[in-house]
């Protein structure tokens, strides 16, 4: 079955977002790579742009990765607050849940708490700190 792997895009500031959400969900990074890596192969990478993040890669789950990238000074920056998707995460148990959306919402912004959904799922939603969507909901079966 096909496997989706969310990549965002960060103005400057992945590895710090990275190194929260590796905090909410543990793991390990299985990939850093700076610009200034790219340098070394032949390309050019301007000082502004050389520390900044080309890949990050935090595995979530069994089958999950979160992806990132810092986008380059010459090609402008994202807004952040105008993000129109979101993360949808699905955990294993309401406690996992609760604490994926408490450790996620920290500093940020909830939309919607986490409550017994319509469609019969535990689910909430929020802006993290970073300006990034996410809606984690347990589904119980």
């Amino acid at each position: 079955m096909a496997r989706i792997n969310p990549w965002i895009n960060f103005n400057g500031n992945a590895e710090e977002a990275f190194t929260f959400y590796k905090s909410v969900f543990g793991g390990e990074f299985t990939k850093i790579t700076r610009f200034k890596d790219l340098a070394s192969q032949g390309s050019h990478v301007s000082d502004a742009d050389a520390e900044k993040i080309i890949l990050i890669s935090l595995p979530i789950g069994m089958n999950s990765i979160l992806m990132a990238n810092d986008v380059p000074s010459s090609m402008g920056t994202v807004s952040e607050n105008e993000n129109r998707s979101k993360i949808s995460v699905s955990a294993d148990s309401k406690e996992e849940a609760d604490a994926i959306f408490d450790g996620l919402s920290a500093g940020g912004e909830v939309e919607v708490p986490m409550s017994e959904g319509a469609w019969g799922t535990y689910f909430g939603m929020l802006r993290d700190k970073y300006g990034i969507e996410w809606m984690v909901e347990f589904a119980a079966t």
